[in-house]
This record gives structure tokens, C-alpha cells and sequence, in this order.
């Protein structure tokens, strides 16, 4: 029995406030594909995070329609998959060659084949209680992908010193509602929906850690990277070094056949001087 019933105001609150927010953080990639709209190009980013995003939202429209105390769930995740397959399809458009292939890899793997199995299976498989508990486990484990997916950047973070493609916002918000959400399953008495926020608050605190380690770094690696005229410059300047090169050499050639030129004048000179 949960520690609230569902009508009572806290457990109303905190799944209102977890809906805010978690539109919130569907949102916070916006300015991201506004970069990758502009840009016409994927550039370092990465359709990882919204492919498990996706597919975490179909999982827990799944879970909340056979766990009727948990349907303030279906309201969000709903609007999610509308908004992530928006982020998908922009993605797709402006992404490489070789990343287009793999998202459309990764969604028929995930969305469509992994989605498709939970569902076939555990509605001819599982019934009542189990089917929830099943369902409820997926939900969980992908619950945790969906935080942990961000952190695959950190690598590249690390290694560039550079926080450009670990959006601020969207870490913020998640740690946001990891605790609204936390605190909605802790009044129902649901460790589905509870479980993956702890994480969920510790992966996104670690990931804030993270980008004001690095932000000062930022900077100066754009301000490193952002010299096309002084590029244009370095390869004028090359390009003059070289033409000065071959006039040296150039003159460097005339000085020496000038100089085996009056030799030879020398010797007829010494020779005249000689038959004389």
C-alpha cells in the first residue's frame, strides 16, 4: 500500500512538478539542434541519448497503462516521444552519412525490435502482478540508460578539455527531475519509478561537476579553434615563404654562376698573361 493514496495532494504535486519538468528537459536539447539547424551538420553530437530516450518514454506509457496509480506518467512520456522523434528525425536529416546509418541501426534495434519483444512477450507470457514487475524492471534498467547516456560524452569531454557538446541544461534539468520523480514513487511506494532517480540525481550532479570543471577550458579550446583568418594567414605566409625560397634560391644561383663566370674569366686572364 503506498504511503499516500493517489488522490492526496503531494503525490499530485510532485507528478505535476515532475511533468513541468520533465518538459523542461525534453526542451533542453533545443539549443543544440538550433546549433546543428544553423551549422547543417551533426558536428561531435550524438543520437544516442535521444534513441534511449525514446525508447524509455514507449516503456513507461507501457508500464503506466497496467499500473493505473502511476498515470501521471502517461501525460509526459507521451508528449516525450513526440518531441524525441522530432530531435531523431532533425538528427537524421543533418547527421553524416555514417552516423545516419547508425541511429537508423540503433532504432530498429531498440524502438522497434527491443520494444516490440517486451511487448509481445509479456502480454502472452506474464500476467497480473508478474507482467508489471517484469515491465516495471525493464523500465528501470532503461530509466538508468537514459541518465547514464550523456555521460558517454565525458570521454570526449576529457580528452578535449572542451564542454561543447555536454549541453549545461540538459544535465541540470535531469537532476531536477530525478528528484520530483524520486519523491512521486517514494509517496506511492513505487521502487520502479523511485529506484533510477537516486542514480539519476548522482549521474546528473556528477555530469554539473563535470562542466564547471571544465568550462573555463572551453574557452580558451574555441578561442584555439575559432582562427580561420589567421589559418588563412599561416598559409599565405607559407605561401610567401616558399616564392622568397625560390627567389633566394634563384638568386643564390645567379651568385654562384656569377661567381664561376668571373673564375673563368680569371683563368683566361691568367692564361693570356701567361702565353704573353
Amino acid at each position: 500500500m503506498a504511503l499516500f493514496p493517489t488522490q492526496h495532494p503531494l503525490v499530485f504535486v510532485f507528478g505535476l512538478l515532475g511533468n513541468i519538468i520533465s518538459f523542461m528537459v525534453y526542451l533542453a536539447p533545443l539549443p543544440t539542434f538550433h546549433q546543428i539547424y544553423k551549422k547543417k551538420s551533426t558536428e561531435g553530437f550524438q543520437s544516442v541519448p535521444y534513441v534511449v530516450a525514446l525508447f524509455s518514454a514507449m516503456l513507461w506509457i507501457f508500464y503506466a497503462f497496467l499500473n493505473t496509480h502511476a498515470s501521471l506518467l502517461i501525460t509526459i512520456n507521451s508528449i516525450g516521444c513526440f518531441i524525441e522523434t522530432a530531435y531523431i528525425v532533425m538528427f537524421i536529416a543533418y547527421a553524416t552519412k555514417q552516423a545516419r546509418i547508425t541511429t537508423l541501426k540503433l532504432i530498429f534495434l531498440l524502438n522497434i525490435c527491443g520494444f516490440g519483444s517486451i511487448l509481445i512477450l509479456t502480454l502472452f507470457l506474464a500476467k497480473g502482478a508478474n507482467r508489471i514487475r517484469i515491465v516495471g524492471w525493464v523500465c528501470l534498467i532503461f530509466s538508468l540508460c537514459v541518465f547514464v547516456a550523456p555521460l558517454f560524452i565525458i570521454r570526449q569531454v576529457v580528452r578535449t578539455k572542451s564542454v561543447e557538446y555536454m549541453p549545461f541544461l540538459l544535465s541540470f534539468f535531469l537532476t531536477l527531475s530525478a528528484i520530483m520523480w524520486f519523491f512521486y514513487g517514494l509517496l506511492l511506494k513505487d521502487f520502479y519509478i523511485a529506484g533510477p532517480n537516486i542514480l539519476g540525481f548522482l549521474f546528473g550532479v556528477a555530469q554539473m561537476v563535470l562542466y564547471l570543471i571544465y568550462k573555463q577550458s572551453k574557452k580558451k579550446v574555441l578561442k584555439d579553434q575559432k582562427l580561420p583568418e589567421l589559418s588563412e594567414q599561416i598559409v599565405d605566409v607559407v605561401k610567401l615563404s616558399t616564392m622568397v625560397a625560390g627567389e633566394v634560391n634563384l638568386a643564390s644561383q645567379f651568385d654562384v654562376e656569377g661567381q664561376e663566370n668571373s673564375d673563368k674569366i680569371e683563368k683566361k686572364g691568367l692564361e693570356v698573361v701567361v702565353t704573353r
